[in-house]
């Protein structure tokens, strides 16, 4: 056919598949025009009608609306220009979509309470800024005026959680708890007298010799007594709760008695909160890290330990006083 040829709205639907209903509406708003009318006043379009239509119905199936479909079939706006936007946009449309998937799941592994879903809906779809805002200001609570030590930038940086654009629902929900969990008040003021107590540690003492503090410093000590089953009352205890005393004597450069033990008991349970182990948990889900070995065995047996010392050099010294008597 040559380029003079006309066809009837007929013939293009049977030629693109598309309706006659279809092509009429298109051709009422501008889209596809008609090139000329029949003598009894029906439309007639040249083959360029064909192009046309073919374009149209692809942009339609890529979801692209008809204002911006008639700019790329006027010309008005190239091609390359609207598939790049519209590209953008489909990839925050797809992550939405990805990211109620995820909700839902989780929702349905947990059987959460309407109220727990709105909840958790409403922080998942916090954006990328909103949920750094959010842990930064729980991170600023905990560490705000002590993070110009380089470690404590490190600390800060390893405790960020960075929930991916395509989560799984398991991501999702660590990252729902974490978020409820840095809101706590009473877990801030606990992470905050931890990171004062550890910069006080720092200021003190030989870090080469506290390492990552001394709940790191009491894992080492005491992971083999408590691999090996000694029981934390027992005399030979004494000798691991020592080992750690004497080492945490000689970074502050004081006596191992009881004071220095009765402080370093403080300490102890103030890092075996179990909310902070929770908090490194739930982000190694978010991140994607390893899950983090656990401090809580090794210190829930030098605690005990440590205690049973204690009481013990107390009653002692009671009974010498009574003896004196």
């Amino acid at each position: 056919m040559d380029g003079d040829t006309l066809y009837s709205i007929g013939e293009l639907a049977r030629r693109t598949g598309l309706t006659v209903k279809a092509i009429r509406f298109y051709s009422d708003r501008g889209i596809v025009p008609p090139t000329d009318r029949s003598p009894a006043g029906y439309r007639r379009y040249g083959v360029d009608a064909l192009a046309r239509l073919e374009l149209v119905r692809t942009l339609r199936d890529l979801g692209l609306d008809l204002p911006t479909i008639r700019k790329v079939v006027d010309r008005e706006v190239s091609l390359a220009e609207v598939a790049a936007a519209h590209a953008d946009a489909l990839a925050v449309r797809i992550r939405t979509l990805r990211l109620r998937r995820a909700v839902l799941t989780a929702v349905a592994r947990r059987g959460s309470t309407a109220e727990e879903t709105d909840l958790m809906h409403k922080l998942a779809k916090l954006s990328e800024d909103e949920r750094h805002r959010l842990i930064g200001d729980f991170l600023d609570t905990a560490f705000g005026g002590l993070d110009a030590n380089p470690g404590f930038v490190g600390i800060r940086h390893s405790m960020t959680p960075e929930l991916p654009d395509d989560p799984e629902p398991e991501q999702v929900e660590a990252w729902v708890e974490l978020a409820e969990l840095s809101q706590d008040p009473d877990f801030r003021a606990v992470m905050r007298h931890m990171a004062e107590q550890l910069a006080a540690e720092r200021a003190q003492g030989d870090t080469t010799v506290l390492r990552r503090g001394s709940a790191a410093m009491v894992r080492e000590e005491a992971a083999p007594a408590l691999a090996a089953g000694l029981d934390p009352a027992s005399p030979g205890a004494e000798a691991v709760v020592a080992a750690v005393t004497a080492r945490y004597a000689h970074v502050f450069d004081c006596p191992d008695d009881a004071d220095l033990r009765r402080r370093l008991l403080v300490r102890l349970e103030s890092a075996n909160d179990p909310r902070r182990e929770r908090y490194l948990r739930l982000l190694a889900v978010i991140n994607g890290w390893s899950a983090p070995e656990s401090l809580a065995p090794a210190l829930d047996w030098f605690i005990r330990a440590l205690r049973a010392g204690l009481l013990k050099a107390h009653s002692a010294s009671s009974e010498g006083k009574e003896g004196r008597k």
